[in-house]
């Protein structure tokens, strides 16, 4: 499987009649299953713009996203769906991603039950169960009935990945999925999202703004800059030997993790 943008550029008009935002600009970039590619740049380079652009959520001004060579655009109602059952979301805020009123149950059981992944009262209780121990909330049935606000930062994190891989995705856009978390909560999603792509061969497009993430986890990196994506190659080549300046100067202001 092969998830690609060929050329996208996102431009959005002001109706007050200020200059138009060129958000993101001719940016090409490929992902696969079991693959872990990262998109870095500072805040408004574009990265978030383009993830929901791939994720479907808005669409391109030009240029196309495609699923094994077939386009977005073209795609039927039913490709459409599938489309979304095999590109799945982990988004920057749990809080905000997770209805405060449902319970961890009910929050990964209605997408189970929706997409028809199970069907019967007890099959998607032991698919919950199932996804819960993938993302090390063990044992599952201590969180099934926990609100949101009775789980930690990262426990909720883990229950946005949970609730992804329900769907047997084949690559999950995950938009700054870590950066709220702090380091010791950081690494450990980090390890629970790299042993997915292991066990289940799931592909990730990581977009983050922190390098020293990137340098543990991605196998190939995208820098964009002002909506354009001004150097890619595999991970070792851009850290140990960057072509553009941008990137270099990323690089110099990075920490260093230890």
């Amino acid at each position: 499987m092969l998830l690609e943008a060929k050329n996208v550029s996102k431009t959005f008009r002001s109706r007050r009649g200020t200059e138009p935002v060129h958000a993101v600009r001719n940016a090409t970039l490929r992902a696969r299953p079991g693959e872990f590619v990262a998109i870095v740049g500072e805040s408004g380079s574009g990265k978030s713009t383009l993830a929901r652009i791939l994720l479907d959520l808005i669409p391109a001004g030009s240029g196309s996203v495609e699923l094994d060579g077939v386009p977005i655009s073209a795609m039927t109602r039913t490709q459409r769906v599938e489309y979304r059952r095999r590109v799945q979301a982990v988004l920057q805020d749990p809080a905000g991603s997770l209805n405060p009123r449902k319970r961890v149950e009910q929050t990964i059981g209605e997408v189970i039950r929706l997409h028809r992944i199970a069907t019967t009262r007890s099959q998607v209780r032991d698919k919950v169960r199932e996804v819960l121990g993938l993302v090390g909330m063990n044992p599952a049935e201590d969180f099934l009935d926990r609100f949101p606000h009775a789980l930690s930062g990262g426990q909720r994190q883990r229950v946005l990945v949970a609730r992804a891989i329900a769907l047997n995705p084949k690559i999950i856009v995950a938009d700054e999925a870590v950066s709220a978390l702090d380091a010791s909560v950081k690494a450990g999603v980090l390890r629970v999202m790299a042993d997915l792509k292991d066990r289940l061969g799931v592909g990730y497009v990581f977009i983050t703004h922190d390098l020293p993430v990137v340098r543990k986890v991605a196998d190939h990196v995208y820098v964009m800059r002002s909506g354009e994506i001004v150097e890619e190659g595999p991970k070792e080549a851009v850290f140990a030997e960057p072509s553009h300046p941008y990137t270099r100067a990323l690089l110099a202001a990075a920490p260093v993790l230890r």
